[in-house]
């Protein structure tokens, strides 16, 4: 399964739940694979700390083969690195990413991650996060998935901004990758005590959006999860946020049972 973490909206999410989702599902027993394709790297970070790396052993490493053609290509396999945690692999990002993409999408290279990934063996999981923007990486990332999730945080900004970018993974889907499956969106810094995102949600849901029954409530240990770098299973196995987090994850796993990476 490869599933790609998308909005076009920042902060809402998309690193932290990449990355919880992928260390629960290595925490099943699942070979389990994050790629990185956000130039900022928060991913990279909350998996492997600050501790810093080479761009020719990271995403930067992997596109600039492309660009040069190189008949030596070390292929996806060749720029993934071991987490601390098992089973838990990840294809880091690098800031050398943003000065790559003009060339990338010059020369349409959109297609060559799912080429790469296509190619990949020995990974029952991959969780593609993504940029805040509808930019070269995010619509590699759309072709190159079988599923894609979408967090959102409960207010109106956030609301008009779902419905805009239904609309891009749609076109995704229609001209690139007929396969994607809008797999459901995520309700993150949900507060069940609250009017207003309880009312919104229901409206949602009454519009007929697949919003997933498995919401994530705001909480202090996430931040304090990303500082230690360990995903929530990991850091606080008991806390109400990482049981979120596994109800999600079951959600999702029984809603693609069929599909296959």
């Amino acid at each position: 399964m490869r599933r790609v973490v998308f909005n076009q909206k920042g902060g809402v999410g998309k690193s932290t739940i990449t990355c919880n989702l992928a260390a629960i599902s290595a925490a099943t027993g699942k070979r389990t694979l994050v790629i990185d394709l956000d130039p900022q790297g928060n991913s990279t970070r909350y998996l492997l700390g600050e501790n810093p790396i080479d761009p020719k052993e990271t995403l930067a490493g992997f596109f600039k083969d492309i660009l040069t053609y190189s008949f030596h290509s070390r292929g996806a396999a060749g720029y993934i690195h071991q987490t601390p945690f098992e089973n838990l692999a990840l294809m880091p990002a690098h800031r050398e990413l943003e000065e790559q993409q003009s060339k990338l999408e010059s020369r349409y290279k959109m297609f060559k991650l799912r080429d790469a990934l296509l190619a990949l063996e020995g990974y029952d999981e991959i969780f593609i996060d993504t940029p805040p923007a509808l930019n070269f990486f995010t619509r590699s990332a759309l072709i190159a998935a079988n599923a894609c999730l979408i967090p959102f945080d409960c207010d109106d900004f956030s609301r008009q901004a779902l419905y805009a970018l239904l609309d891009n993974v749609r076109e995704i889907q229609q001209d690139h990758n007929d396969g994607l499956l809008i797999e459901g969106i995520v309700v993150n810094q949900f507060q069940p005590r609250a009017r207003l995102p309880r009312a919104l949600v229901d409206e949602l849901i009454g519009e007929g959006l697949p919003i997933l029954d498995a919401f994530l409530s705001p909480s202090v240990r996430i931040r304090e999860s990303h500082q230690s770098a360990q995903p929530m299973v990991h850091f606080d196995p008991r806390h109400k946020l990482t049981g979120e987090f596994q109800a999600l994850y079951r959600a999702i796993d029984e809603r693609v049972g069929g599909i296959s990476a």
